[in-house]
């Protein structure tokens, strides 16, 4: 909601968001005159800026990502990049600068809205998604050598060109490992033994391809490049199977790829872009795996929980078709109240976030212990069951049934360190099962992740 800020109203919001908006207007010059708050997994808001001259300037302000780190260092890498494509000519949003405390980068605002199914219709729609593709083909044509010139570093060969943003999340990972994850180190694995040998050009990657502002008319913006680096252009086409996980493109991808191909003159191979579907789902679990295990209070547990299980069994699907690999899905046993299903009913019921009116910080904080509070309920009726059929699956894989979860966890990753790809079958229908199980439990909270399919490529 948008709030006019008159000096009582300022003064009142959080200490983060004066700090930004005074350093704004030293920055450049004006008046804040109102602000609306993005609520989301980082800071993030919109405000507006009255110009010395009278003029609004609209703005959107970037923080760092929250919990997972405080530094500004990938926002001033975006900044550079946003620069490197203006002045290529790509549609983005202008940078203002970059902001120490709070971190934040300052943005244009692009004008506009987000998902290609609120489009006026189909010829919209792919008007639109045709813009978008032919600024991506000319990112993916800029030479790279401007890109290493801001401090990005070439890739030393097809293997790490194609490996990608992967290696820096792998890293992130083991620095905060603290329990084992087999099913990580089972799609890692994976991952570096069929990685694509024969990809040699290289372009600069947006990564988390897809992300666009669009009006009536046109697109008018690309956004989001915190995660870009130079390798394979395919990662970017694979990109939008993944994204349109959440956000459907209402155009066959198939479709989209080829168009991709007729604007670029560049090769489409669908083998490469299933491999770069997998890894690229691999990415969300390798991401939140640390707050997973120790979250901070700021954590959105239920959604990152969400991001690690859904992405991570739709790429054990791709897998399994890539492979011939037959699953087989669990069923959800028989609901098992214990003696707190009543209480723990309740407290979902107190921590409803209608209650916060129309406070949308308020709002998100409640929505997002209330899905905790959902997942936990289901939990505590079906979890004793399910862990006890997951236990039973392990004690196939070891040959003994370990006694509790802990150590399956700790076994099950030590055979997958030890084993080559003789054993990838039983391995994927194993934590394909696994994953679907934890689904099973977060099933009502998913929100846009429920039920998500990787679309087929035709």
């Amino acid at each position: 909601m948008r709030v006019e800020l008159d000096a009582e109203t300022r003064v009142s919001l959080p200490a983060h968001w004066q700090q930004a908006f005074e350093w704004t207007e030293r920055r450049l010059g004006g008046r804040v005159i109102a602000w609306e708050a993005q609520p989301r997994w980082r800071p993030a808001c919109f405000f507006e800026l009255e110009t010395k001259d009278g003029d609004i300037l609209p703005l959107y302000w970037r923080g760092a990502r929250g919990e997972f780190h405080t530094s500004t260092r990938p926002l001033e890498r975006e900044m550079h990049v946003i620069e490197v494509f203006e002045r290529n000519g790509i549609l983005v949003p202008h940078p203002y600068g970059i902001c120490q405390d709070p971190p934040g980068l300052l943005l244009e605002r692009i004008p506009g809205r987000f998902g290609l199914d609120t489009a006026n219709d189909d010829a919209h729609r792919t008007k639109v998604l045709d813009e978008y593709l032919r600024h991506l083909a000319k990112i993916h044509s800029i030479p790279i050598e401007e890109f290493e010139a801001i401090g990005y570093r070439r890739p030393d060969g097809p293997e790490a060109s194609c490996f990608g943003e992967t290696r820096g999340f792998e890293r992130s990972y083991r620095a905060t490992k603290t329990r084992p994850d087999p099913m990580i180190e089972f799609q890692l694995g994976w991952c570096k033994r069929n990685v694509p040998t024969e990809r040699t050009e290289l372009s600069f990657v947006v990564c988390d391809g897809g992300q666009f502002m669009f009006d009536d008319e046109r697109m008018t913006g690309l956004l989001d490049f915190e995660l870009a680096y130079i390798g394979d252009y395919a990662a970017d086409i694979a990109s939008f199977r993944t994204r349109s996980l959440t956000e459907p493109m209402l155009i066959p991808q198939g479709q989209i790829m080829r168009r991709y191909g007729e604007i670029s003159g560049r090769e489409i191979d669908f083998n490469v872009i299933d491999y770069h579907t997998i890894r690229f789902c691999l990415i969300n679990p390798l991401s939140v795996s640390g707050q997973l295990s120790n979250p901070v209070p700021e954590a959105n547990y239920v959604q990152y929980l969400a991001w690690y299980v859904c992405y991570g069994r739709c790429g054990l699907e791709l897998m399994a078709q890539t492979t011939g690999t037959q699953l087989e899905p669990p069923r959800l046993p028989q609901e098992r109240p214990s003696r707190r299903s009543s209480a723990i009913g309740q407290l979902t019921t107190l921590l409803d976030p209608v209650a916060a009116g129309e406070d949308g910080e308020r709002a998100y904080q409640l929505d997002r212990i209330q899905r905790m509070v959902v997942y936990l309920d289901r939990s505590d009726r079906f979890g004793p069951a399910l862990e006890a059929e997951d236990l039973d699956d392990v004690a196939k894989l070891l040959g003994r049934r370990p006694p509790t979860w802990q150590e399956a966890d700790a076994r099950l990753e030590e055979l997958v360190l030890a084993s080559g790809p003789e054993r990838d079958d039983e391995f994927i229908r194993y934590f394909h099962r696994r994953l679907s199980r934890e689904e099973s439990l977060l099933y009502p909270v998913l929100r846009e992740q429920q039920d998500l399919t990787l679309p087929v490529l035709s």
